[in-house]
């Protein structure tokens, strides 16, 4: 694999056990996640293998807390996601995947809940989903219509929602619904579906752009009932816990856009050093220079600002103490990564657009990173929301 660690800058925020994480991952990258990353992305078909190796490297724990076997760090999970996302978007993926659902349940899940679907969240013997939009309401998670009534001793859904990803693969499914009426936008609850409840069914796979390798569904709710304990937490809150189950996971986010960026970055580099125009090596151009050196400049910048919010989460920082701090990281670094990887589709120009040469891969993963779990201009609400205080 092209490139050099490129982390050294960041020493400061690791701790031992974190670095050893970041060899350990990054050797199991390039040496058995590499080399699948291109046939993941053209057959857009989920890398059972990839989780299985995860599975077995035991790397599904790492942000759980000691008594679910994890280290309890945000930052050790971010270190994980980086190494694995620098060579393949799809692989890191799949840590991300169990651990956005983790946040929800160890925020608001009852003692019984937690101990039913975290211990295999975090060894890899379940698999969940997280679905909140909509197909009328995007990043207006208030807005959403999807019903949950009341029917005795549990609730009836009614709805539907789109781009779950993962859904195809879940054991169950974080569903957010609302409690209230029509217009009571903040009485949102969120519940646990499990796979085979009836009424409850998938669409077709999305054909998508990029995140080739994990599927996305809509979801159908045909009054599929869910008992009353599987609703997390109580029902005027739910908006609230997956809001903050959001803002815990952001610098998740981030640590993918560092990765991916920093991937991009080692292709191009590779490239420009072995390619020749009027007399001289690529990379020996000036104005060539400039463009990787501001690469390079974005990725640290990007890579410090998603360790601060990792180290923030680690220490207990949370709500509106946490949130522009986690949009900050998030925000920058997904529109870093996607800078980058246009910086590097330039680089190998005619290259850059064949299927051929694996940049054009990491182009278009990187604008997804832009779009989910909070759009960039969401995280800029946030951010300015701190500073106007409304």
């Amino acid at each position: 694999m092209p490139g050099e660690d490129g982390t050294s800058s960041v020493s400061q925020w690791l701790k031992e056990d974190q670095i050893q994480v970041q060899e350990l991952v990054r050797r199991v990258a390039r040496e058995r996640v590499a080399k699948r990353a291109q046939e993941i992305d053209r057959k857009g078909e989920y890398p059972q293998d990839m989780f299985d190796m995860l599975k077995e490297l035991g790397l599904f724990t790492l942000p759980f807390p000691a008594e679910y076997g994890g280290t309890g760090s945000l930052l050790s999970g971010c270190v994980a996601v980086e190494e694995l996302g620098r060579v393949c978007y799809n692989t890191a993926y799949l840590l991300v995947l169990q651990w956005v659902p983790m946040g929800a349940i160890l925020a608001s899940g009852t003692r019984e809940q937690k101990n039913k679907y975290l211990p295999g969240l975090s060894d890899g013997s379940l698999r969940a989903a997280f679905s909140l939009t909509e197909p009328q309401s995007g990043s207006d998670v208030a807005g959403m219509k999807t019903r949950a009534k009341r029917d005795g001793k549990g609730y009836r859904l009614t709805g539907s929602k789109i781009w779950c990803t993962n859904s195809g693969n879940a054991d169950f499914v974080l569903v957010a619904a609302r409690t209230g009426d029509e217009n009571s936008r903040g009485q949102i609850a969120m519940f646990i579906v499990e796979k085979g409840t009836p009424g409850f069914a998938l669409g077709p796979k999305e054909d998508k752009m990029g995140a080739r390798g994990v599927g996305s569904h809509a979801l159908f709710f045909d009054n599929a009932y869910v008992p009353e304990e599987n609703r997390l937490g109580d029902e005027a809150r739910g908006f609230k816990v997956a809001m903050s189950a959001l803002n815990d996971s952001r610098p998740i986010m981030a640590a993918r856009g560092v990765g991916l960026a920093q991937g991009a970055m080692d292709h191009a580099v590779e490239f420009i050093s072995n390619r020749h125009a009027f007399g001289q090596t690529i990379s020996d151009f000036q104005g060539v220079r400039w463009i990787v050196a501001d690469m390079a400049i974005q990725i640290a910048a990007a890579r410090n600002l998603t360790y601060e919010a990792a180290s923030a989460v680690d220490r207990g920082v949370r709500g509106t103490d946490l949130a522009p701090l986690a949009a900050t990281a998030k925000c920058f670094a997904t529109d870093t990564a996607m800078k980058v990887a246009t910086d590097a589709v330039q680089l190998f120009g005619a290259a850059g657009i064949s299927n051929e040469y694996p940049i054009n891969r990491y182009f278009r993963d990187a604008k997804v990173l832009q779009i989910i779990e909070g759009t960039n201009q969401i995280q800029r609400n946030i951010v300015a929301k701190s500073i106007f205080h409304n």
